[in-house]
């Protein structure tokens, strides 16, 4: 009879371990379509809220798998991460899967401590865009572009036009500014761990066990591990997910939307996404 009525009491008047939410992300930052959605502020903002909400738990676990994304929505994260964990005096732990990389270790710089596989891949300290020039192909094939505009750099970079100097510069001090940004919050959130060298912020990508020499990491693990570790084998891991249905899908995308405007906004979405795991070899 104990035994059963135990089930009922509330858990602080139990002998059960600690719940710890574990909140995942996993995926592109940003970048996605109404049948491919990526990871943003949106998307999480109901599922981070409730993590933090779990009352009697000591930390919060943020499980990531990323080859970043859009910046600005990885920086959006980032502080909404850090400013609840402040509120609710919780220790945020951040475990990083196969990549932890670009805008998802920005996510990651969040956490109060960061572990990883040794299999993982973390780093890419930068910024990055891309595209392509199709100005010369479609002059072979005998196609006119017409392109209006009221404001000279309006159509700065279009893909159909010859590239401008002028306006491949200007990109470059954009991604300066946001570099900068990237490089403070690392300097910041990893102080005195940091072992910075030359590479810190060039780009380049490191396994766990190098990136946790590099001060990048403070461990090598995984969620499940590191928590018992901390909490006792009783520890119960609560995963708090976004919604993912098919409603959701469908009102994002709107009832008079056409399918096959869909099914093309996705297919260039899944190539966009395939192109950053790619970066990673995976």
């Amino acid at each position: 009879m104990a035994f059963f009525l135990r089930r009922f009491m509330p858990a602080r008047f139990r002998n059960d371990g600690p719940t710890i939410p574990v909140l995942r992300l996993a995926g592109t930052i940003g970048i996605g379509s109404p049948f491919r959605p990526g990871i943003s502020m949106e998307g999480l903002a109901v599922p981070i809220r409730a993590a933090f909400a779990v009352k009697d738990a000591p930390a919060v676990a943020l499980v990531i798998n990323s080859p970043g994304g859009a910046a600005t929505q990885s920086h959006l994260i980032f502080k909404r991460l850090r400013a609840l964990a402040d509120e609710k005096e919780k220790k945020l732990l951040a475990f990083i899967e196969d990549v932890g990389a670009s805008g998802g270790y920005m996510i990651a710089l969040a956490a109060d401590e960061i572990f990883a596989d040794p299999a993982s891949i973390v780093g890419s300290i930068g910024v990055v865009s891309g595209g392509f020039g199709f100005d010369r192909a479609i002059e072979r094939l005998g196609i006119e572009r017409r392109l209006y505009s009221a404001g000279e750099r309006k159509v700065m970079l279009d893909p159909f036009s010859p590239e401008n100097p002028r306006d491949v510069e200007h990109l470059r001090d954009i991604q300066r500014d946001i570099h900068a940004l990237f490089i403070d919050l690392v300097r910041s959130r990893r102080g005195e761990r940091l072992k910075e060298t030359p590479e810190t912020f060039s780009g380049m990508v490191w396994s766990g066990p190098k990136a946790k020499e590099a001060g990048l990491i403070d461990g090598i693990g995984d969620v499940r591990s590191e928590l018992r570790a901390r909490y006792g084998d009783k520890v119960k891991l609560k995963p708090v997910t976004a919604e993912r249905g098919l409603f959701r899908r469908r009102k994002a995308v709107g009832v008079s939307a056409g399918l096959a405007a869909a099914q093309v906004d996705a297919i260039l979405g899944a190539i966009e996404e395939r192109a950053l795991w790619g970066r990673f070899g995976l």
